[in-house]
């Protein structure tokens, strides 16, 4: 099964029909959260995505009023059909019509994007994009950081363990930040912490369709949900795009 948390059979889904139209837990261990607490939170989601409630198949973080960052590996199936997504602002349970929802004008997708695999795993390398709103929101945003020690707070509307694809209700947990040895030792070579942090444990972790969301570390996006084997599995913790080591790539984006 393939665990970047989206799922490339997702994002191959979303393609495979958006083609035919046109000539990746809710964290695991998590507890029930109400968006309009995080009004920087987005769902991300297409209408051509039918398996999820609201299209949802990854999330983001408004960093800028019509800027909202999340996983390259979200995006990149929507090369040439950017404005198929939609972003959506408060919205709890995927299965209402509430919050607010705003269509992509544009997308930049890390130029160094590329996957490989770790047993049969699918890796995200560069996994960081940036969507482009086609209008300007009031809303909070939330400023770029970096991984540090202690506990991070992840959020997500996806599924809260490996099989159970049914969740459609926000949650958020604290999950430690883990050595990058941790990942080495579960990952090998890829693990590339130049470009990936380390986080998450056995008993609370992020799993499919949190794909892009973000770990906050003292009131900043410092890490975006990418890849890992499993959900929460034993000696293999989550892996993070590290935004720092990007910082200087998103900030030209929201000029």
């Amino acid at each position: 099964m393939h665990f970047a948390r989206t799922t490339a059979t997702a994002a191959s889904l979303v393609l495979m029909t958006a083609l035919s139209a046109a000539p990746a837990a809710a964290v695991v261990a998590g507890t029930p959260a109400g968006a309009p607490a995080y009004p920087w939170l987005a769902s991300i989601g297409s209408q051509l995505f039918f398996l999820r409630p609201s299209g949802q198949f990854c999330g983001g973080t408004l960093v800028a009023p019509d800027k909202v960052l999340t996983a390259a590996h979200c995006v990149a199936p929507f090369a040439k059909l950017i404005g198929a997504l939609r972003v959506t602002f408060g919205r709890t349970d995927l299965k209402r019509a509430n919050g607010v929802t705003v269509s992509v004008r544009k997308a930049w997708v890390h130029p160094g994007f590329h996957e490989t695999t770790f047993q049969g795993e699918m890796v995200e390398h560069d996994d960081v994009a940036v969507l482009t709103l086609s209008r300007r929101l009031p809303r909070a945003v939330l400023p770029l950081g970096r991984m540090t020690s202690g506990k991070a707070l992840v959020l997500g509307w996806g599924t809260v363990s490996e099989s159970d694809l049914l969740n459609a209700v926000l949650r958020a947990a604290r999950i430690p930040v883990d050595p990058d040895a941790a990942c080495t030792k579960a990952y090998g070579s890829s693990f590339d912490a130049r470009g990936m942090a380390c986080a998450g444990s056995s008993r609370a972790d992020t799993c499919l369709f949190d794909s892009g969301g973000p770990l906050i570390l003292q009131g900043r996006v410092a890490g975006l949900t990418s890849w890992a084997a499993g959900c929460a599995r034993p000696g293999f913790p989550g892996v993070y795009t590290r935004v720092s080591a990007y910082a200087d790539d998103i900030e030209a984006q929201l000029r």
